[in-house]
C-alpha cells in the first residue's frame, strides 16, 4: 500500500520549509500517523551520521526526530557539501561519490544559444534513485512529508530538478508553498512562484502557507482573499512569528538554541558569573550546531567572532568544524586569530577544537584530498599530526571523558595521529586546550556539565552549570512547539485531505507559465 504525501516548497531559501516540514511531522505523529520526512537533494555543511553510518543533512535528522523515527539515508539520498563557491562534494545514499562543479552537477547550456534549456548533468542521473527512495518510504509509512529546496520556480534548473516539482510531478504529490511574510513581498512571491510554473506543475500547487506573521491576522485577510481570486488557490494557514525555532538549519549563523536563549526568557545563572564562549566563524564552517548545547545552559553566552580582539574577554574559544581545514587555518592566520589562540594556550585559557578545528590545532597537516595543499604546518597547540584520507570516516562513537558517558558522531577525511597529551575522546588535551573529531559530544548532559566546570575553573569564573539542563528535553520542547504552530494556526483538516487525496482537481492555470 502506498502512503500519502505532501511537498513543502518555499518562495525562497530560508522561507521556513525545514521547520514547517518538522512541524507537520510532529503534528501527524501526535495524531497516530506513521510519518517520515524526505528531501531528495540537500545542500548543506550541517550533516549527521545515521546509525547505519550514512551521512545526511541535519535538518532531515531533526525532522525524523520530530516524526519520532530513526533517520536513514532514504530520507536524504543526495547531499551536496560545498567546498567552494563553484564545487561541492556529492554524497549519495550517505556515502561520498565525488567532487563536482556546479556545471558538472546541474548541467551546462545546451546548443549554441545561451537561451536554450539546460541539458542534464550528474543531477539528472540521480532522479531515478531519488524517486526510488521516496517510493520506498511511501510503501513503509502512512505519510511522507517532503521538503523542497530554494524555490520551485528556479526556471533555469527545472529540467534537471530532483527536489521540487520534478519529484512532485513524478510522485503526484500535492504542493504547499511557504512564504516568509516577515521579509515583505509575500503576495508577489506566491503569485510569481505559481505563474512561472508549467501547467503540469501548476496542477499540483494546492495553495500557500504564510510564515512568520506579526500582528492582527484580520488585516492580512483581504490580501489572502485577493490572492485566492487571482490564483484560484487557498491559503492553508498563517503561522505567527515564533522566537527560537530555527532548529538545525542548513547553513548560516542562526544557531537554534542560541537563538532561543537570546530571544526567550531564560533562567539566570546558577553561579555568580556567566561564561562567555566565542566561536571562530571559520570559512566553510560545518556543524556549527555543536555549540547549541552550550547555549542551552543558563548563564552561557555564545557568539560567533571573526576578529582577534573578540577573543580577549572569552572564557572559552571554540574552533568548529569546517569543510576546508587548510583554508580555515590560513584564515585564522590572516586575521590574527591564530596568534590570539597561541597566546590563550600559553596563558592556560580554554580552547576547544572540534573536527576541522581539532585538526587546525595540531602540529602538521598532510592534505592531498580536500585542499590538495600538501604539507601544511598547523598551529602546534596539540601534539597531533593529520593525514587526509580519500575515504571519509563516518561513525557514531560512544565513550567517556571527564568521568562521564559521551555520545557523538564523526564526519571527516583527516586521520589524526595523536602523539601525546592526555586522552580526550578520540583526540587529546594539553593544559586547557582540548581537541576531538566528535561532533555532538556536548549534547551529552553529564559530560557538558563536567566540561563547563573545567572551563570555569581554568577561566577563573565562578560559574556553576545548572544541575538539570537536558538538551534532549529542550529539543523535544521545540519540536512540540512546531507541532503546536501547525495544529493551532493551519487548517489541519484540509492539510490531511491533501496528504491523503492529493491536489484538488480543476486548479486554474495562472499565466504566463514557464518560459
Amino acid at each position: 500500500m502506498r502512503g500519502g504525501g505532501l511537498l513543502v516548497a518555499g518562495t525562497t531559501s530560508d522561507a521556513g520549509k525545514s521547520v514547517v516540514t518538522a512541524g507537520i511531522c510532529r503534528w501527524l505523529v501526535r495524531k497516530g500517523v506513521k510519518v517520515a520526512p524526505f528531501k531528495g537533494q540537500n545542500m548543506s555543511l550541517n550533516s549527521f551520521v545515521t546509525r547505519e553510518g550514512a551521512e545526511i543533512g541535519r535538518a532531515q535528522a531533526m525532522q525524523a526526530q520530530a516524526a519520532r523515527v530513526e533517520p536513514t539515508a532514504l530520507m536524504n539520498p543526495v547531499l551536496l557539501k560545498p567546498g567552494s563557491d563553484r564545487s561541492s562534494q556529492v554524497v549519495l545514499m550517505g556515502k561520498p561519490v565525488g567532487e563536482l562543479s556546479a556545471r558538472g552537477f546541474f548541467g551546462g547550456p545546451g546548443g549554441s544559444s545561451p537561451g536554450k534549456a539546460l541539458h542534464g548533468g550528474r543531477q539528472k542521473e540521480l532522479f531515478e534513485p531519488v524517486i526510488a527512495c521516496l517510493e520506498e518510504l511511501r510503501s513503509t509509512y502512512d505519510a511522507v512529508i517532503c521538503e523542497g529546496a530554494g524555490s520551485p520556480a528556479e526556471i533555469n534548473l527545472r529540467r534537471t530538478d530532483i527536489v521540487n516539482m520534478g519529484i512532485a510531478r513524478a510522485a503526484r504529490l500535492p504542493v504547499v508553498v511557504v512564504g516568509d511574510i516577515d521579509r515583505g513581498g509575500v503576495f508577489a512571491q506566491f503569485f510569481g512562484t505559481t505563474a512561472l510554473l508549467a501547467p503540469e506543475d501548476q496542477e499540483l500547487i494546492a495553495g500557500y502557507l504564510v510564515n512568520k506573521f506579526r500582528g492582527d491576522v484580520t488585516l492580512l485577510e483581504p490580501g489572502l482573499d485577493m490572492l485566492h481570486r487571482l490564483t484560484g488557490r487557498r491559503t492553508f494557514g498563517v503561522l505567527p512569528y515564533a522566537h527560537g525555532l530555527g532548529i538545525d538549519e542548513e547553513d548560516g549563523l542562526r544557531v537554534s538554541l542560541r537563538g532561543a536563549v537570546r530571544e526567550s526568557v531564560v533562567a539566570p545563572p546558577v553561579g555568580e558569573d556567566v561564561l562567555r564562549v566565542a566561536v571562530c566563524a571559520v570559512p566553510l564552517m560545518s556543524n556549527f550546531t555543536d555549540v547549541d548545547a552550550l547555549a542551552a545552559e543558563p548563564g552561557v553566552v555564545v557568539r560567533f567572532v571573526d576578529r582577534a580582539e573578540e577573543l580577549v574577554d572569552a572564557d572559552l574559544v571554540v574552533v568548529p568544524g569546517t569543510r576546508g581545514t587548510v583554508k580555515a587555518l590560513a584564515w585564522l592566520r590572516e586575521r590574527g586569530l591564530a596568534d590570539a589562540l597561541a597566546r590563550r594556550a600559553a596563558e592556560g585559557r580554554p580552547v576547544l577544537g572540534i573536527c576541522g578545528g581539532f585538526q587546525v590545532l595540531g602540529e602538521h597537516i598532510e592534505d592531498e584530498v580536500e585542499s590538495r595543499a600538501g604539507s601544511v604546518d598547523g598551529l602546534g597547540l596539540l601534539p597531533v599530526r593529520v593525514r587526509f584520507a580519500r575515504e571519509k570516516t563516518l561513525a557514531r562513537p560512544v565513550g567517556s571523558a571527564l568521568g562521564e558517558r559521551v555520545e557523538g558522531y564523526e564526519i571527516h577525511h583527516g586521520i589524526a595521529d595523536v602523539r601525546g597529551g592526555e586522552p580526550f575522546l578520540d583526540g587529546c588535551r594539553v593544559g586547557s586546550v582540548w581537541g576531538t573529531h566528535w561532533h555532538g559530544s556536548l549534547e551529552s548532559d553529564g559530560f557538558r556539565r563536567a566540561f563547563l566546570r573545567e572551563v570555569a575553573t581554568a577561566a577563573g569564573r565562578r560559574f556553576v552549570p545548572a544541575p538539570d539542563t537536558s538538551f534532549g528535553a529542550l529539543r523535544e520542547e521545540q519540536l512540540d512547539r512546531l507541532g503546536d504552530l501547525i495544529e493551532e494556526h493551519a487548517d489541519t483538516d484540509a492539510l490531511l485531505r491533501l496528504i491523503e487525496e492529493g491536489a484538488p482537481s480543476g486548479l486554474p492555470f495562472v499565466p504566463p507559465g514557464a518560459p
